[in-house]
């Protein structure tokens, strides 16, 4: 492998721009002189689009714009020393230090280990003040290579040595969402505020480079756990009784000194907050109230924990389904369990005396492939809702409350097809509505059966046989006997409206969805309306004109649009854009194309007050043609790949086309009518020049 960092890939006190993505721009350009490059432009897009994710700025001015990319063959690191400082999100300010990784696709080990080690140095101050200090590119490079070149510190995998007696001792876990660098951070900042205050502390590190989990012997020793983590702790039942502290990552890493604090008094506070557990003392803080969460937060974080388990039941089994359906016709809904039982692949059915007349080419293959690709889809559709509220019940009480939760979802699904004797009538099948109550009962429930006090022989039996039996038990009864008609009803309701939808009030709905999809382009409000589809496109796995399959039809268009309304934009007007959004627009077309609407981020981003509204109308008016149209899709992703899952595909064309017009009319008219930035008027000069 080459060298990581060298001369040529560091800029001292240079200016590369007002804004992150400028500054993400010229250090991929800083790789391509340097010969490390296979494609800048590759190099950009990724690093955007991870960017999009979540902001990469820490505190203390330093930046970390990072990504997997083909657009690189080796791992490669770039470095500016900024002057002015650029905001990359981090609270405290901007940053005047950042390094840009970029990691080969297929790199994955490489890439986790420099984050690693990177994020560990940059909370030392005597790294960043001799990186603020260094005064030529050659010291630069010198420094961050020793730093990545020495191995990454590993997870504790032994009892670190005896305390001395009286000495206090702590242990904690940290993880983020994309288990890379705050995780790391948060690990390094916790250690170093223990070391000056005279603590001993072991941290776990649930990173994407792996876990080491905690030995039983240090955590039984310890006086109290920390739990820095933007996500659930794995495991959590193993640290069951110990005084609790919670926070978000990134808190250590501002206010470590005050946190191992925090965490001492509330060692000695006998009424402090308790991890929950089989014969753990909850003490006074029972009940789940952890310090440093909201509820709203909490609230968030478990919803969202069970949606994002459950889409890829959703996407496979849709796509699936759709493909059979191209494979074998719409009628494979009839034979496919004769097909599936009484042919092989050497014995193949015959699609017109099935009744298969639309099966590709007439083909028995294609009738045969199709049945069992229609069998696996719809297998993955009936297991969406139990997944949903098994793991939402899951973020509620760890691993204890998956089983309970998984049931709560087959109950809602009707798994088991409860049904009277002639079929007239079945157990009320609660659904989507039905899979978040029984998995918040199911979860709510474990937690508080988790906490009882039992005798210590019992403790090993909890989380494997009481908890989710007792969980069961309760959940299912009062999901059947009490919620079930109740939930049932409300569904039924729901399902009328939504196939009542027609006219005015359906197209009102495409153009809400269409304006949710485009204002925050995949931040919350898109994930809702995505979500609500998704959703909906698990309920109308069999039938062919769903309500359902016309919502995900008009949030996927309304999603496509505003990459591709801003790539139009840059053709047409390429004068209104500097040089670097005509080469995101350029991008834009295929990220456009394949629904991921964070294409059109770096516009927004660069001037929000004159792309958002224009975007927003594009996809409002994609959003109501859509429904107006009747435009059905079955599979929850794809863009235009999935073509082949949609129905009435000139309106989904005439839809995706209209609003493209608008979006890129509404971009082309504010930025004319609007201040225009320098960069842009020259551009534009030298384009009438030329």
């Amino acid at each position: 492998m080459s060298e990581l960092i060298n001369a040529d890939l560091v800029r001292l006190d240079a200016d590369l721009g007002a804004e992150k993505h400028d500054v993400i721009r010229a250090l991929a350009r800083v790789v391509d002189e340097a010969g490390r490059a296979t494609s800048a432009d590759q190099l950009v897009e990724d690093a955007f689009a991870r960017e999009a994710k979540s902001g990469t700025g820490l505190p203390g001015g330093i930046a970390i714009p990072h990504c997997r990319t083909s657009g690189v063959a080796d791992a490669t690191l770039a470095f500016a020393r900024l002057a002015p400082t650029v905001d990359f999100g981090a609270k405290d300010g901007p940053a005047d230090l950042v390094f840009l990784i970029a990691a080969p696709e297929g790199g994955a080990n490489t890439h986790l280990q420099l984050l690693t080690k990177l994020a560990r140095s940059l909370v030392k101050t005597s790294f960043t003040d001799a990186l603020r200090a260094a005064e030529t590119p050659a010291e630069v490079a010198a420094l961050v290579n020793e730093v990545v070149g020495e191995p990454a510190p590993a997870p504790a995998s032994a009892p670190p040595p005896a305390a001395p007696a009286g000495r206090r001792s702590l242990v904690a876990v940290t993880a983020c969402p994309t288990g890379i660098a705050h995780t790391y951070m948060a690990a390094e900042a916790l250690e170093a505020a223990a070391a000056k205050a005279g603590v001993d502390i072991t941290v776990e590190t649930q990173g994407s480079a792996g876990t080491t989990p905690l030995p039983a012997a240090t955590i039984a020793a310890a006086d109290a756990v920390i739990f820095a983590v933007d996500v659930g702790v794995r495991d959590r039942g193993r640290f069951a009784g110990k005084p609790l502290l919670s926070s978000g990552v990134k808190r250590p890493i501002e206010q470590g000194d005050a946190m191992i604090a925090e965490a001492l008094r509330l060692a000695d506070d006998p009424h402090a907050p308790r991890v929950e557990g089989g014969g753990a003392d909850q003490g006074s803080g029972a009940g789940g109230s952890e310090t440093g969460e909201s509820w709203g937060g909490r609230t968030r974080r478990v919803l969202m924990t069970g949606v994002s388990y459950m889409i890829p039941f959703v996407a496979a089994g849709g796509l699936l389904i759709a493909l059979s359906f191209l494979l074998g016709g719409y009628e494979i809904v009839g034979p496919y369990g004769e097909i599936a039982v009484n042919n092989t692949i050497f014995d193949l059915p015959d699609p017109q005396a099935l009744g298969l007349d639309h099966a590709l080419f007439g083909s028995g293959l294609a009738a045969y492939v199709g049945a069992l690709f229609f069998i696996i889809g719809k297998t993955a559709f009936m297991l969406f809702i139990p997944a949903l509220a098994g793991y939402i019940a899951y973020a509620i009480a760890d691993r204890p409350g998956i089983a309970p939760g998984f049931v709560m979802g087959g109950l809602a699904a009707n798994l088991f097809n409860v049904q009277s004797a002639d079929g007239s009538t079945s157990l009320p099948a609660t659904g989507f509505l039905g899979a978040i109550i029984g998995g918040v009962l199911a979860g709510v429930i474990a937690h508080w059966v988790a906490g009882w006090k039992v005798p210590t022989w019992m403790r090993g039996l909890m989380p494997v046989l009481i908890i989710p039996l007792f969980t069961s038990i309760v959940a299912g009864l009062l999901m059947i006997m009490v919620f079930g008609k109740p939930i049932g009803w409300l569904m039924d309701q729901l399902n009328e409206g939504l196939n009542s939808l027609n006219g005015s009030s359906a197209i009102l709905l495409g153009v809400i969805l269409g304006l949710m999809m485009a204002f925050d382009m995949g931040g919350p409000l898109n994930k809702v309306a995505y979500s609500f589809a998704a959703a909906g496109v698990g309920g109308a796995a069999l039938a062919t004109d769903a309500p359902q399959l016309k919502i995900m039809a008009a949030v996927m268009l309304a999603g496509m649009v505003p990459p591709l309304a801003l790539a139009l934009a840059t053709v047409v007007r390429p004068g209104l854009f500097n040089q670097a959004e005509r080469e995101n627009g350029k991008a834009a077309w295929a990220l456009g194309a394949s629904f991921i609407t964070e294409g059109a981020i770096p516009f927004a981003a660069a001037d929000p007050l004159r792309v958002i509204p224009a975007i927003m109308a594009g996809s409002a008016v994609t959003g109501g043609l859509s429904m107006a149209l009747d435009v059905g899709v079955r599979a929850p992703h794809g863009g235009i790949f999935v073509i082949f899952a949609v129905s009435n595909l000139f309106g989904y064309l005439i839809a995706l086309v209209a609003g493209t017009l608008v979006g890129a009319a509404g971009v082309i008219l504010l930025k004319s009518i609007g201040r225009k930035d320098p960069e842009t008027v020259d551009a534009e000069r030298e384009l009438v020049t030329v």
